[in-house]
């Protein structure tokens, strides 16, 4: 029977705009695991971010001070049928190519534990910064008896490196953040106490009259997409996003800047 009322959907993805920068933030406390309506949330402000026009940079971060994510809900994987839990790591794939994909500077501020599919959505990122002290990291799908399938076993070992990354995904082991800068898996640890300003002022390097944010976007268009296909054919890819660029106000404006002897004021255009 039809009624008058409509259920409002929770919010589980938080999205706002400052400054040129797109602030996506998983919200599901405690642990900001993540489901297939959370998903559905997080693709739908990825292509929000990557359509405005106003944000040159995304940073995804976790509700809370304990948590980035816990990965999967485990609780509904073991609710669902086999079935679903394909169909559901193949949506989660979706999103994290389309994260990938983008071709806007993509930071994972890890406020907090970093595990399971929490980790493979930050591989996803393109940057990634730690707080201080602020949790665990690592793939544990091993000891529920799978293995790290939304992206996880390809992103580690193309970030690290295949051995380290065979080693930890089999042994499940948790470590510390500090660790994980050892083996390049992170890029930048920051104070627990500034933690979330730095994250931003690093964010905000990347936007005009900073930078050249096309430039940029393109600059990861050109890594993703050419550590894809064979050399030449990333050498092609290269090339046309380069001509694209010598049309553009930015090189235009950088290439006068330099023979001009002054500082560049970029427009993102």
């Amino acid at each position: 029977m039809a009624t008058s009322q409509t259920v409002e959907q929770k919010t589980l993805v938080n999205y706002r705009v400052e400054d040129g920068v797109a602030i996506l933030e998983m919200s599901d406390p405690p642990a900001n695991t993540y489901t297939y309506e959370m998903m559905q949330q997080l693709d739908a402000c990825i292509l929000a971010a990557r359509m405005d026009e106003s944000v040159h940079v995304i940073v995804l971060r976790g509700g809370g001070e304990k948590f980035f994510s816990a990965g999967a809900s485990i609780p509904m994987l073991n609710r669902v049928d086999p079935q679903f839990k394909y169909y559901f790591c193949l949506h989660a794939n979706e999103t994290l190519s389309r994260l990938e994909q983008t071709p806007k500077l993509v930071i994972a501020a890890l406020n907090g534990h970093t595990v399971g599919g929490g980790l493979e959505i930050a591989m996803a990122c393109d940057i990634r910064i730690a707080k201080k002290e602020g949790g665990k990291i690592g793939l544990p799908e091993v000891n529920l008896g799978v293995l790290p399938g939304t992206g996880g076993t390809q992103r580690m070992l193309r970030i690290i490196g295949r051995a380290r990354a065979m080693e930890l995904m089999t042994t499940g082991r948790t470590f510390s953040f500090e660790e994980a800068l050892e083996f390049g898996l992170i890029h930048y640890i920051y104070e627990k106490e500034t933690f979330w300003d730095d994250v931003m002022a690093y964010a905000r390097q990347f936007c005009p009259p900073n930078k050249a944010s096309r430039a940029v976007g393109r600059i990861k268009r050109a890594v993703v997409s050419g550590s894809e296909v064979p050399f030449q054919e990333a050498l092609a890819i290269e090339r046309e996003l380069q001509q694209l660029l010598f049309t553009s106000e930015d090189a235009k404006e950088g290439i006068a800047a330099y023979v001009g002897k002054r500082q560049a004021s970029f427009k993102g255009k």
